[in-house]
Order: structure tokens, then sequence, then C-alpha cells
């Protein structure tokens, strides 16, 4: 666990970017793993403590699939939209990045973001 500070700052990027890839409430609970009084308490700026390591997990993974489709699709607009669009690839069977994300495992988060990764030319 970190300061309530660092939460707070982990936070308010995840709220960024849920802003910016328009999920609802709900999609961003999903996302973070929390529940209802802890999203809402969050999403108010009332951090009372540290995170968890498995919401540490999930942000992590997050930050880094909003960082990848910024270097992949480096016009901002395309970068966002591209979670909600249907993908071919297999991982994804037709659906889009943010289905398999919202499914509720840690593992979603991970093989989207090394998706990407791969996607750029790093580790696959």
């Amino acid at each position: 666990m970190q300061s309530p500070q660092a939460a707070a700052a982990a936070l308010r990027g995840f709220f960024r970017i849920a802003k910016a890839w328009d999920l609802s409430n709900d999609e961003q609970q999903r996302l973070l793993g929390c529940g209802r009084t802890s999203f809402f308490d969050w999403k108010a700026g009332r951090i009372k403590s540290g995170l968890d390591a498995a919401t540490l997990e999930r942000l992590s993974h997050i930050f880094g699939i909003y960082a990848g489709l910024q270097i992949l699709l480096p016009i901002p607009e395309r970068a966002d939209a591209w979670i909600k669009k249907t993908n071919t690839a297999p991982l994804f069977g037709g659906r889009s990045a943010l289905d398999r994300m919202l499914a509720g495992q840690v593992s979603d988060l991970f093989v989207v973001r090394q998706y990407l990764d791969a996607q750029r030319g790093g580790w696959a």
C-alpha cells in the first residue's frame, strides 16, 4: 500500500482516462474491481488509505493500455475510441477490447495490455 496522497493521484489519472474513454460508472467500477461505496468515495476524492495490491495492478494495466494506444494511434480521438471498436484479432473474437477488459479478471486487463505492447513491437 502507498499513501492516501499517492492513491488519490493514481485515481485522478484513472478518472481522466475513464472520461477520455467515455466509460459509465459501472464500467469504471468493474475495471477497478472495487465495491460501489469505495468507487463513489474515490470518485469524490475521499481516499482514506492507500490502494491494495490488486487495485494497483489493475491501474498499472489500465495506464499501460492507455499509453500503448497513445503510441500506436497518435490521434487522441482514435486512440480513445479504439477500446470500444469491434476487433477481429483472435484475443477479442469480434468483440471490443473494452468487452474483454470488463470480463472481471485482472488477467483480462493484462492480455489487452500485452496485445498492445506486442503491436508496438514490445514484449509479447
